[in-house]
């Protein structure tokens, strides 16, 4: 695996976020049940959300794997982003939950981790969480500043209304 370009690996999964960096956390209830929780979890760890949501994703493994790297890449034509990242934990029905957190490697135009989890609450709803911290890694994301959190509240939306549609059609 390549060196991931940040010291807090794994500091997704189960917090506090590191200072210095911009945190993100966005949270939404996607649907109800151990049915939808099952199928929630597996349109995360099978990368079918973030295809789903446009992105496109290179990974060697049919489902995230601590570990392996994933190159996922958003935007349209010349203005595709292209970041690749690492795995760097896995969580299959631990503590009530199921996601991952992936890291980001040399090339990625931010320092930093994000993770994709969904749980089922007590009242049986289904909560996906994205929860990230990063900073700016290259000229453009520096030169970008203030808009990048904004954006990256967007694309966590995204992710969030992309997964609802998902285990709605499950």
């Amino acid at each position: 695996m390549n060196t991931l370009t940040y010291p807090e690996v794994g500091a997704t999964r189960l917090g506090p976020l590191p200072r210095g960096y911009h945190h993100l956390h966005h949270r939404a209830p996607v649907g109800r049940g151990t049915a939808d929780l099952a199928a929630a979890g597996a349109a995360i760890t099978e990368w079918r959300m973030h295809r789903a949501s446009g992105a496109r994703v290179t990974a060697p493994a049919r489902r995230a794997e601590a570990g392996g790297e994933v190159q996922v890449s958003v935007g349209l034509g010349p203005l595709r982003f292209t970041a690749p990242c690492a795995v760097v934990w896995t969580a299959y029905g631990e503590e009530g939950r199921t996601g991952f957190g992936y890291g980001t490697l040399a090339g990625h135009p931010e320092h930093g981790e994000e993770c994709f989890t969904v749980e089922l609450a007590n009242d049986g709803t289904v909560w996906f969480t994205v929860m990230a911290f990063s900073r700016p890694a290259s000229w453009y994301t520096r030169l970008a500043g203030p808009l990048v959190p904004p954006v990256q509240r967007w694309y966590a939306r995204r992710l969030g209304r992309t997964l609802r549609r998902l285990v709605a059609g499950s």
